[in-house]
């Protein structure tokens, strides 16, 4: 097995490339470069009326980069409806090296001191890259996914990365674009120093709506 390091693993997202493994207990990856490509764009990001109303509402303790490892090994889990994952060792291993890095952040939800939702991705530059979500509660991942928009935006983010386009993502205002187009925003977005700490945690959830206007 090729040993791929966390300068090769940025390098990839630099150029629109990541890796992906065939399930979890296979110890190898190999990278996806896909024709068309799933972003948010930030500032039209859309928040349904009933979502809106759960972030004010505050039902979770949110964070950032408080248990980023964690945040991943249950992504990975099993779910109902869902019992293979594309997160193996390899990439748990790599990604978390790429968080003390720097490179790699965690959003979770918390309620009554239990890990309930959240997500991860990589962030460089003025790109973020979207990489798996999970939830343990009603809208748990959703308002971790308000949250994290929220911060992006304030840290001056240009890409928010969503991979692969669903009807689940496109809810919130995803759209899918071809692969030349998306390499032109990504090239863009790389003169941009966004800064991922820019928003302070202990906001309340009006003031986490505010800079993401578009509701319905």
């Amino acid at each position: 097995m090729t040993v791929i390091t966390i300068e090769t693993l940025l390098a990839a997202y630099s150029v629109g490339i990541f890796p992906m493994a065939d399930s979890a207990s296979d110890p190898d990856i190999y990278w996806v470069e896909p024709e068309t490509r799933g972003i948010f764009p930030l500032h039209s990001f859309h928040v349904p009326r009933s979502l809106a109303k759960t972030v004010r509402r505050m039902p979770f303790d949110v964070t950032v980069d408080r248990d980023f490892r964690r945040v991943m090994r249950e992504c990975a889990a099993s779910r109902p409806g869902r019992h293979a994952t594309w997160i193996n060792r390899t990439i748990l291993d790599l990604y978390a090296e790429l968080h003390y890095a720097g490179y790699a952040h965690s959003v979770e939800c918390w309620r009554a001191g239990e890990l309930v939702g959240g997500l991860y991705g990589v962030a460089f530059k003025g790109v973020f890259c979207g990489e798996s979500m999970f939830s343990r509660e009603t809208d748990a991942s959703k308002v971790a996914l308000v949250h994290l928009v929220a911060r992006l935006i304030r840290g001056g983010y240009a890409v928010l990365d969503a991979q692969f386009i669903t009807p689940h993502l496109a809810r919130f205002g995803a759209i899918e674009i071809d692969r030349r187009e998306y390499l032109r925003l990504l090239r863009d977005a790389q003169e941009i120093d966004a800064d991922f700490y820019s928003l302070p945690e202990g906001l309340s959830g009006s003031e986490i709506l505010q800079s993401i206007t578009q509701t319905s």
